[in-house]
């Protein structure tokens, strides 16, 4: 991955409470797997940040892997930290332990961090 990849991909995860790297955006998903991370995240109620890692493949389509060591899209990151992809999200939402968390990243950010 090239270091302009890695920058990029720092300063939106750092810069952002709440980051999802899907296939697609949220309105028009393109993989099963994204649109319910999407969907989830939306449920919550919370905005959040979402990279359609198409928009640019060099950068996103590996290079979000590499900077995560995680091998699927979709990835969400929470206050600069990998949360997960489609099932850790699936299992945080199902559980009620996804809205509070992103929440907590939302206020944190309008409070000025």
């Amino acid at each position: 991955m090239s270091a302009k990849a890695m920058e990029v991909i720092k300063q939106e995860v750092e810069g952002n409470p709440i980051v999802l790297y899907m296939k697609g955006t949220p309105d028009f998903p393109q993989c099963g797997f994204s649109a319910r991370s999407a969907e989830a995240i939306k449920a919550c109620g919370v905005p959040f940040k979402a990279v359609n890692v198409f928009d640019d493949e060099q950068i996103y389509r590996q290079g979000v892997k590499v900077y995560s060591n995680w091998p699927t899209i979709p990835q969400l990151f929470v206050n600069g930290e990998l949360v997960g992809g489609s099932d850790i999200v699936m299992d945080l939402f199902q559980s009620g332990e996804l809205k509070p968390m992103l929440e907590k990243a939302a206020t944190q950010e309008s409070a000025g961090g």
